[in-house]
């Protein structure tokens, strides 16, 4: 009775794995038991059936494990396409991470992954591919069996899997990849190749990083173009961050509790991985523009990635004998065209004689009333200050990330007005006491007024969606809390929120919307003229006209 009991037992075992079994590109059976790579989590499907979607392939430092950090929270182990997720707009486009910890280039697809994936794939979709971390795998073992050949040519070989028992043809690393382009642009979508991300993997002189090993990231490079697909160098671009932060800061960026562990990054370190991505993507232009979003801005603001100051130089003063209009802010103030973006401030100085006056704008794109205090940026210019100066202010799109969030690039001010602070770790693992958005108001106003320049704040320009009499009414809190600093410190004070969005409603929709060259936060060259046509009409009405004697006459 109990051998046939054991019989039965087996039976049934072996029923319920075929049941599980999964098919092979080349028909090959697979159980959890013979295919470690096999699926033990339930990968995600397109949330919106009517949204374009951007698919995700790769390994655990794409998705890691059952993308939860392994229940520890921001220390556990994390894949980038997870963080990546604040970077996109969920109601314009679907992120479905399909990658599986374990997996090769050549696993994602012998193992059933990726015919599982293609069958999700539609026109117009977009699938962004990183492997290489285990393709240096041994090729043929009775473990993973999931190493490729070396290099991006035709060679193959042919093996007799020791893991599955079964023949199979191996193809290099390249090979592999053109497959995945060769079928994505079959079903109408669009590839992205991604080098593997970096290691934590010091040379002897603890200062430079080790790039990627066995050449992958070079190989992925070749592939993307002579497939002429875009390429992200997450590889290069990691090492570059890793080298300039230096290797303390970077211990950060792993799990604590593994200090040997060179690969699997912690929440931190996949949030900065998700930024290259991002930034190579906006590079690329591979999605349009109005898909990219911060969940760390309240009010929605773009996600092109934050200029470096120190390579903005400081504008100066044309004449110093002449008095001068200076403008600090973010980049709806100054934006440089990039993406045909510009602010308000660069298409001021056609409003005034300029044989009398400076215009000297140095907003600098990305910037908070926090950051631009923190980075020097305000030091530099309150150098150049004199009596006689004419300073405007406007912050605000980029207060409200949030403190403590690494995707906020520790932008975020605190709300209001008052004294109190907020601790916040610096990129460097220095703590900084961050100050409310109008204490760093107050500072730009006192430190101006004991140079002798008169100050003038400016409430944030609208959103192109926030301008609607039926709507709330955009930067309410920032436009109040910029009002009661002036008025405390003797400053000007211009309600451009309220002044732009009454000017937009009097065009009318149509215009408005082609005033913008995002989705939402940036002008173009019109919006950009309209909107300083705002700013002067409020300068002349401030009660002292500080700029009457400036202006050029009115065109006849």
């Amino acid at each position: 009775m109990g051998a046939m009991n054991r019989d039965l037992t087996r039976r049934c075992a072996a029923a319920l794995l075929s049941l599980f079994a999964l098919p092979w590109a080349h028909g090959q059976q697979f159980t959890a038991t013979t295919d470690p790579a096999r699926a033990q989590v339930k990968l995600p499907d397109p949330a919106r059936a009517d949204l374009p979607t951007l698919f995700l392939i790769g390994d655990s430092t794409v998705r890691n494990g059952h993308d939860d950090g392994q229940g520890k929270g921001a220390e556990g182990q994390w894949g980038w396409g997870n963080p990546i997720a604040a970077y996109l707009d969920a109601g314009k486009v679907n992120l479905v991470n399909r990658a599986v910890g374990g997996l090769s280039s050549r696993t994602y697809r012998t193992s059933g992954h990726w015919d599982r994936t293609k069958a999700l794939i539609k026109r117009g979709d977009w699938v962004v591919m990183q492997f290489g971390h285990n393709d240096a795998s041994p090729v043929n073992d009775n473990s993973r069996a999931r190493g490729v050949l070396r290099g991006t040519g035709p060679e193959t070989e042919d093996i007799d899997n020791q893991l599955t028992g079964k023949r199979e043809t191996v193809l290099t690393y390249g090979a592999y990849l053109r497959g995945y382009v060769a079928e994505i642009r079959a079903l109408g979508a669009t590839p992205v190749i991604c080098s593997p991300v970096i290691r934590k993997r010091w040379e002897a002189d603890g200062l430079k990083v080790v790039r990627a090993g066995g050449n992958f990231a070079q190989w992925a490079a070749e592939v993307a173009r002579q497939e002429g697909v875009a390429f992200i160098d997450l590889n290069e671009w990691g090492a570059r961050r890793y080298e300039a932060l230096g290797a303390a800061q970077v211990e950060k960026f792993f799990p604590a509790d593994l200090p040997q562990e060179t690969v699997h990054t912690n929440w931190l370190g996949a949030a900065i991985n998700a930024q290259l991505v991002i930034a190579g993507l906006i590079q690329n232009r591979v999605l349009p523009e109005s898909f990219y979003r911060q969940r760390f801005l309240p009010d929605g603001s773009d996600d092109r990635p934050v200029v470096d100051a120190r390579q903005v130089k400081v504008e100066a003063p044309r004449d110093p004998a002449l008095p001068s209009l200076v403008m600090i802010g973010d980049s709806t103030v100054r934006s440089g065209g990039q993406n045909g973006a510009w602010g308000w401030g660069e298409r001021i100085a056609a409003f005034f004689d300029t044989t009398r006056i400076n215009i000297v704008n140095n907003a600098i794109g990305g910037r908070s009333s926090r950051t631009f205090f923190t980075e020097g940026r305000w030091a530099a210019v309150l150098a150049q200050l004199k009596a006689g100066d004419l300073l405007l202010i406007q912050f605000g799109h980029n207060d409200g990330a949030r403190i403590g969030d690494p995707a906020g690039k520790n932008r975020g001010s605190v709300p209001g007005i008052g004294a109190e602070t907020v601790e916040d770790t610096r990129p460097d693992g220095s703590k900084e006491q961050v100050h409310s958005y109008g204490w760093y108001l107050s500072r730009y106003i006192q430190d101006a007024q004991a140079k002798g320049a008169k100050v003038v704040v400016l409430s944030p320009v609208p959103h192109k969606d926030r301008w609607q009499a039926d709507q709330p009414r955009d930067f309410d809190n920032y436009a109040a809390w910029g009002a009661q600093v002036a008025r405390a410190q003797g400053a000007a004070f211009i309600d451009l929120t309220l002044r732009v969005a009454e000017a937009y409603r009097e065009v009318g929709a149509a215009r408005v919307d082609s005033f913008f060259a995002d989705a939402r936060t940036h002008t173009n060259e019109a919006g950009a003229i309209f909107n300083a046509t705002q700013v002067v009409q409020g300068l002349k009405g401030l009660p002292d006209q500080p700029v009457a004697s400036f202006l050029k006459p009115p065109s006849l």
